[in-house]
């Protein structure tokens, strides 16, 4: 994917969080990693989900410095930076601000695995990333902490909202659709009762199952 196409994906890429709901106003953003990997395409600062374009989207290093655009980048943009540098194998970042989602990270709490959707896609809790301030590599580093041993690709960052990591920006964004899907059927639970939990080895069986047998595999 070379930079002309990835600014597509990554512009068309935010009308999803749109129409899920994910969003308000013009919080949240989406980047890509382009190829070769010292690039990345991210959403401009402020600017609204109607007026992007794949023009409109900027070109960083991984430092987070501007390398092409009219715009400026993202508040987030040292965060997905982070990211992209410590996790080689992390392609898209997303971050929205999604209500139930958002609601647990402002208590602090991770959400436990209680469903089978959230075996199939995080492999066991969504777990919560520290509390820091916006505009450094802080978010970034709490991010690759907290999900290193996870085999969630969400994180909550407390008191802030949602980062989700995939091998491709359409991975990262499906991560942060689940990611609210599942924080609000849980939160409905709550207000019925304890979840039930499901236990680990049958965690690890339905993980394996979704990620490795699921869908349509080629069979070249």
């Amino acid at each position: 994917m070379m930079l002309p196409e990835l600014r597509e994906t990554v512009s068309r890429l935010h009308a999803e969080l749109t129409r899920y709901g994910l969003v308000a106003w013009t919080a949240g953003n989406i980047s890509g990693r382009a190829p070769g990997g010292d690039l990345f395409v991210i959403k401009p600062s402020g600017v609204s989900y109607d007026e992007l374009t794949p023009e409109s989207m900027v070109v960083c290093d991984l430092d987070g410095e501007l390398v092409e655009g009219d715009h400026s980048p993202s508040s987030d943009t040292a965060a997905h930076a982070y990211t992209y540098r410590h996790m080689p194998e992390v392609n898209g970042v997303v971050h929205t601000h999604s209500t139930y989602a958002s609601a647990w990270a402002a208590r602090g709490e991770a959400i436990p695995c209680v469903l089978t959707a959230m075996a199939d896609e995080f492999g066991g809790e969504i777990p919560v990333g520290p509390f820091a301030l916006i505009g450094g590599d802080d978010i970034g580093k709490g991010i690759v902490a907290t999900l290193a041993g996870h085999r969630s690709p969400a994180v909550l960052m407390q008191n802030h909202g949602v980062f989700t990591i995939g091998d491709s920006p359409k991975a990262a964004v499906k991560a942060a659709v689940m990611c609210e899907d599942v924080a609000r059927t849980v939160h409905v639970a709550r207000q019925l009762g304890e979840p039930l939990p499901i236990a680990p080895d049958d965690i690890d069986r339905l993980y394996d199952r979704y990620q490795n047998v699921y869908g349509q595999r080629s069979h070249l």
